[in-house]
């Protein structure tokens, strides 16, 4: 289907070729992250859950004869399908019986809660694996928003490009406009004033409907609020439940471990929590790994939001910066990675050896990227990066195929060393 002016993003091969192997894809993530957008661009004809013109009869048509609602040109976009769950079942049994890949493509911004004391007709009873392959989307990364040149790619140097040589066009100042703007795609062609109400208002769409509608649940919308503050206090860092708990209660909201599950479950399952997990490799020596996640959001301007802080309050706080940065890289990461079949972690182990970001591909590959803003501390990440190699147990798991420090600089080259240095202005997947 034709989408006028639509940007390509980095995950429609991704799309295309899941719709190559399987009967239906199911694209999920964060509301107003281009899932819609993305579908259509790929869809022969559509379906939208969310049309309030139309939304009760389709779900009635659901509950009484969902084929109905499955009826078109292939690929068929069944938008938002949690609206009516039993569709799930129904794009399952049709690309069964249809014996065809490339039916369907479903999309979600929430994992529906199972409900035991739902009948049939109100909830999914299978899986779908096998038949329903998932795609995770993002926000966009600065290749996608055209921020970032592209002068380096996450492939050619997992392929060992010899050597590197670039400049981004990114300054400070835009870098810290894009951290607060963020990577929301109705946002990128709007007037700076205007795009940085996109976040702000997608905070309140979390905190007053969404993460109540993806399990029914009430919940108090103030102690959502101080609980997403304390995440963006702790972003980019190994915070534990128990301090980011300590944090809500400290500003005279409850926060009872069952209750921070709850709420913590729910927020995961509307996709704004984003954390990155530990990587755990053979190393040489017998060093304890720590196994806890880092703090991330599905973008940095959901943190920059909740501070309530401006680009330009950003450049007069360059420890905050630092923080929000990393959440910006974690995500660009995740969406190059993700293109090459590979997915992101960190490592942290009790002697203090830590590495901001892994990226471990499929096929064992793997590179260690340590961030930083600023080009001050390039001596540091270099030395941290090197000391992770030497410890990995080459007779166990590949060497790195590359070491990176990405940072907010402005040139791409490789160090002596054979580390590279690239701006995130710079990188592509």
């Amino acid at each position: 289907m034709e989408v006028k002016g639509y940007k390509s993003r980095v995950c429609d091969n991704e799309l295309q070729e899941q719709l190559e192997a399987s009967g239906a894809v199911l694209v999920e993530g964060a509301k107003w992250c281009g899932k819609t957008y993305t579908a259509r661009h790929a869809a022969g004809s559509a379906l939208y859950m969310q049309d309030r013109d139309n939304s009760k009869r389709y779900k009635q048509i659901a509950l009484n004869k969902p084929s109905l609602l499955l009826d078109g040109a292939t690929p068929r976009l069944i938008d938002e399908w949690e609206e009516a769950p039993v569709l799930w079942d129904a794009v399952r049994f049709a690309v069964d019986m249809r014996g065809e890949v490339g039916q369907f493509i479903l999309t979600g911004s929430a994992v529906p809660k199972e409900n035991k004391d739902a009948g049939e007709d109100e909830q999914r009873m299978h899986s779908g694996v096998g038949r329903i392959a998932p795609l995770r989307m993002r926000t966009m990364s600065l290749w996608e928003s055209e921020e970032s040149n592209g002068a380096v790619s996450l492939q050619s140097l997992f392929d060992e490009q010899p050597d590197i040589a670039a400049q981004s066009d990114l300054t400070i100042e835009q870098l810290a406009y894009a951290v607060c703007r963020g990577g929301w795609p109705a946002s990128i062609r709007l007037k700076e004033r205007a795009a940085l109400k996109t976040p702000r208002n997608y905070i309140e769409e979390v905190i007053n409907f969404d993460v109540h509608r993806v399990d029914g649940v009430e919940k108090n919308p103030l102690r959502v609020r101080k609980l997403l503050e304390s995440l963006a206090r702790n972003i980019s860092t190994m915070a534990s439940n128990e301090t980011i708990m300590a944090d809500v209660r400290a500003t005279d909201q409850s926060m009872a471990p069952n209750t921070f599950a709850a709420y913590m479950s729910a927020l995961r399952r509307i996709f704004i929590v984003d954390d990155v997990p530990a990587w755990s490799p053979a190393l040489r020596s017998k060093t304890t790994i720590r196994t806890s996640a880092k703090r991330h959001f599905v973008d940095p301007s959901v943190a920059a939001a909740l501070l309530r802080i401006s680009p330009a309050g950003l450049l007069k706080d360059f420890n905050t910066f630092g923080f929000l940065f990393e959440d910006l890289c974690a995500r660009d990461l995740r969406v190059y990675a993700q293109a090459l079949d590979g997915e992101l972690f960190h490592y942290h182990d009790k002697n203090g050896l830590e590495c901001d970001l892994v990226i471990a591909l499929r096929d064992k590959r793997w590179a260690a990227v340590e961030v930083k803003l600023g080009m001050h501390e390039e001596e540091d990440a270099a030395k941290h990066l090197l000391a992770l190699a030497a410890d990995i147990d080459s007779q166990k798991m590949e060497k790195p195929s590359f070491l990176m420090i990405l940072t907010g600089g402005q040139y791409a080259y490789r160090r002596e060393d054979g580390v590279y240095v690239v701006p995130i202005g710079c990188l592509k997947n």
